[in-house]
């Protein structure tokens, strides 16, 4: 089947906020069909609470390094096969994902940027991500692209260029960059190695003009005392991402580097992990509730 492609040019992207009700994740008691065989997954998982951890970051930007923060917030959802949004009841048919909303805040020059993406990854290590979403935000005006796995990965595109709004796109599956970080914390032991195709994150692509498609990379898992060294080395676009973590359960990330070379310039955006709480956060949105963002150093 024909790969169809997005070509980004003059893009400036943005993040748009949606609202959604407070209601906290579903929490099983059983779950099956599960890859992991750690014996405290579930009780961490499944504890009725998410998992942030904050980063300092930073950023490359511009042909500059710019400084902000990162938080990765991790949660286990129930997630409807078809319609492929969180489920609001329980139901046999639903799918048990470990969700990761990743956000990053930088500013550049007078004005910021804010990013986010989202993946949607079945605990089952037998399968891809259902969903990626990923927005940007500046002064500029905003972009949307999300991903659903169906038949084809399914992509439909938003922008408010006149030259890239409103599209549809069909893409071969292959193996999502955005996806690997849910991977590394399910089950790293799992994650793809060797030469593979990869289709990079959204963020890289969307912020350097690049097609969506798979691109040829080298990806390595490497043990250094107790960590985990993933690194994924894209030779056709002269970039490296390396993403450190925990080798014991639950695998934090500890940092992670992405080095990139552009015009005959080499910069690396980096983050190190700040702090990590447990929180049941969407029952903490009154003016009070700040005793964990300053924890988070946030």
């Amino acid at each position: 089947m024909k790969i169809h492609t997005i070509i980004f040019t003059s893009l400036l992207f943005v993040f748009c906020t949606v609202k959604t009700p407070k209601k906290a994740p579903l929490i099983l008691k059983n779950i099956k069909n599960t890859s992991t065989k750690h014996p405290e997954f579930n009780s961490y998982w499944y504890g009725g609470k998410a998992e942030i951890t904050s980063y300092k970051l930073t950023q490359a930007r511009y042909g500059e390094v710019h400084e902000g923060t990162a938080v990765h917030i991790y949660v286990t959802e129930d997630f409807l096969p078809e319609k492929q949004v969180k489920a609001d009841v329980k139901n046999p048919q639903n799918i048990p994902i470990l969700k990761l909303n990743s956000t990053k805040k930088f500013v550049t020059g007078i004005y910021p940027y804010s990013l986010m993406t989202s993946s949607f990854s079945p605990i089952s290590k037998k399968k891809q991500a259902l969903k990626i979403s990923f927005s940007a935000q500046e002064w500029c005006g905003n972009t949307f692209i999300q991903l659903n796995n169906r038949t084809n990965f399914e992509i439909n595109f938003h922008s408010y260029f006149e030259s890239d709004a409103d599209r549809k796109h069909s893409l071969k599956k292959k193996v999502l960059e955005d996806e690997l970080w849910n991977q590394l914390r399910i089950s790293p032991e799992n994650i793809p190695t060797g030469n593979i195709e990869v289709i990079p994150s959204f963020e890289f692509l969307a912020l350097h003009h690049k097609e969506i498609k798979s691109y040829a990379a080298v990806a390595t898992l490497k043990t250094v005392d107790n960590l985990y060294f993933y690194k994924l080395n894209y030779p056709k676009l002269k970039r490296t991402l390396t993403i450190k973590i925990s080798k014991e359960f639950p695998y934090y990330i500890q940092s992670w580097e992405e080095t990139i070379t552009k015009r005959g310039k080499t910069l690396t955006s980096k983050a190190e992990k700040i702090s990590t709480i447990l929180s049941a956060y969407w029952t903490k949105s009154g003016v009070g509730d700040t005793t964990e963002r300053k924890a988070l150093g946030l």
